[in-house]
């Protein structure tokens, strides 16, 4: 994927930041109405686009043409498809990149993974926290303290949660994966352990190399060098690219990856990582082929989406951002964190380049 803005300036910085932003709110955007990996596999998600003849996907998901199909939504469809998305819905996905850049603004860098806990408690609503993160936080509220929020009675902790967090620790330090990954690991460790924690590092990094990544391979392969070689997470990355690398196509890698990690269920951080670094790969510097590639993956689909549209909107900036993508969400963010409900995109970007620019 090759980027069309230099990080060395100030404009260039500011369109990667705004442009992370950007692809993350639109690709949780597309993936949110199919987020149902038992139900939405890669299989019917294709029957729904070509029955709504939208393949190639290269915009948000068409509304549903039939009632059946209709039911099967995620009921936030109605403000997630094609002509009504007017400003982003709420999500998680976009409440942790809030909460983690008002988490640097308040305690800075050197923050303690206690600080993390003390900010859930004080500006996220327990409701709109899901496994790892709703057993963290119930274990926050009865008392304990990091490492056990992430144990006791948590039978999460190698979920994709810590991964979606992620995001705006590579936003503060482009060009720097190990710092962006060491920041993403005090976050982690809050709610999980293992791989889970690896995949926050892994893609904390893969959004900081991607400020000066020419490839999205490079970023991947730069990415790898945080977390440990032996891990899970790292041996399915490296059979994703290894995969691409020979020719395969991109149904017959997934397919390939679906076998290899037939069983851990479709939130666990491992096969996401396999169809976020397809979708980067085979995506090959194209910012709609990129999201709507991952998503149609399947498994975490907005998570995912979400992920990959960051990685991609950094690469490429937020002025190659196709509008189709970036317009219909009025520049607006619904938010369940306390006090960001309605914050627009370009004042959270400028905050968060603040930040990155003393990193630069």
């Amino acid at each position: 994927m090759t980027a069309t803005t230099d990080v060395t300036t100030a404009t260039g910085l500011a369109d990667r930041v705004l442009g992370g932003w950007l692809g993350r709110i639109a690709g949780n955007m597309l993936g949110k109405p199919v987020e149902q990996g038992e139900v939405w596999t890669r299989d019917r998600i294709d029957r729904y686009l070509r029955a709504t003849d939208a393949l190639p996907l290269t915009d948000y998901l068409p509304g549903p043409p039939t009632e059946t199909e209709e039911r099967a939504l995620r009921p936030e469809w109605r403000t997630c498809v094609r002509g009504r998305v007017h400003g982003s819905c709420r999500d998680d996905d976009v409440d942790y990149a809030i909460l983690g850049l008002h988490l640097l603004e308040t305690h800075g860098f050197g923050f303690s993974t206690e600080q993390v806990g003390d900010l859930w408690l004080l500006r996220l609503p327990y409701l709109q926290t899901f496994t790892a993160e709703r057993a963290a936080y119930r274990n926050l509220a009865g008392g304990l303290r990091p490492p056990l929020t992430a144990t006791y009675e948590n039978p999460y902790q190698e979920w994709i949660g810590a991964l979606i967090r992620a995001d705006v620790h590579g936003w503060v330090s482009p060009g720097a994966p190990g710092r962006a990954a060491a920041l993403a690991r005090k976050d982690a460790v809050l709610s999980h352990t293992g791989n889970g924690v690896y995949g926050a590092m892994w893609a904390a990094a893969l959004v900081a190399a991607a400020f000066r990544a020419a490839t999205a391979r490079e970023a991947v392969d730069e990415a790898l060098g945080v977390v440990p070689a032996s891990s899970r997470l790292a041996r399915t990355v490296r059979r994703v690219t290894s995969l691409h690398e020979s020719g395969l196509p991109w149904e017959d890698t997934l397919d390939t990856l679906e076998e290899e990690t037939a069983g851990l269920g479709w939130i666990h951080t491992v096969p996401n990582a396999a169809v976020i670094t397809a979708g980067l790969l085979y995506g090959d510097g194209d910012f709609s082929r990129t999201v709507a590639l991952t998503v149609r993956g399947g498994l975490d689909t907005d998570s995912n989406g979400a992920t990959a549209g960051s990685v991609a909107g950094v690469m490429c900036g937020a002025a190659a951002v196709p509008d189709q993508w970036k317009v219909p969400l009025e520049d607006t963010v619904r938010s369940a964190v306390l006090g960001f409900d309605g914050v627009r995109i370009s004042e959270l970007a400028e905050r968060t380049l603040r930040l990155a620019r003393a990193e630069v």
